[in-house]
């Protein structure tokens, strides 16, 4: 195993986007968890979070990433499904894969430029205060819906970000559109995961 054991503990930088798109637009879900989780819908929109993220030195791994995920909701609860995700590690592309089910895929990344997929200017971000933040990741691991807690702290404040998404890439349902919501959240320190005794 060419990977840490869960939980991950991993420290870094990210910047989130959120936008509303219409229903058909939206990513498809894997069918496995179709009778675990589902859109939510905002009349006929649904939200989709794009982030960018720089695991730095001080956790488990550092590597990059490029992410879009589906806001979702199990019954009432809130939840994400990550469609669409690039890292430039394979330990973090084998792990995502086999521990939680999360769909990763190599390739080449700068702090935010992943060629022929996407990229972001961030023109601003302020940091402001150190907050919790919670929530549960469900992803199609071996044919099953996998739902993984994730807690972090970070430092969260408003950043203003410009996209400039490939109209040919695999973001190209996000081409021509803007964000309704940036955030920056930088110096994070998250536990991806269960506990290693279950994990092992």
């Amino acid at each position: 195993m060419g990977y840490p054991p869960e939980p991950w503990s991993l420290r870094g930088r990210m910047v989130v986007s959120v936008w509303m798109l219409p229903l058909a637009l939206v990513p498809a879900v894997p069918a496995e968890l179709h009778s675990a989780v589902r859109v939510v819908r905002l009349g006929s929109r649904a939200l989709i979070g794009t982030a960018w993220v720089d695991y730095r030195p001080g956790g488990d791994l550092s590597y990059r990433e490029l992410l879009a995920a589906v806001l979702m909701r199990a019954g009432l609860r809130p939840r994400v499904t990550i469609t669409h995700i690039w890292v430039d590690s394979p330990a973090s592309r084998d792990g995502g894969r086999e521990l939680w089910g999360i769909p990763k895929e190599l390739a080449s990344l700068e702090l935010t430029a992943a060629p022929g997929i996407a990229r972001a200017d961030v023109a601003s971000a302020r940091p402001l205060v150190r907050v919790p933040i919670g929530f549960r990741c469900t992803q199609e691991l071996h044919g099953a819906a996998k739902t993984t807690a994730v807690r972090a702290t970070a430092r969260c404040g408003p950043a203003r970000v410009r996209w400039d998404i490939d109209g040919d890439g695999p973001l190209a349902f996000l081409r021509g559109r803007r964000p309704f919501l940036s955030l920056v959240a930088d110096d994070f320190r998250m536990r991806f995961g269960g506990s290693r005794q279950a994990g092992s």
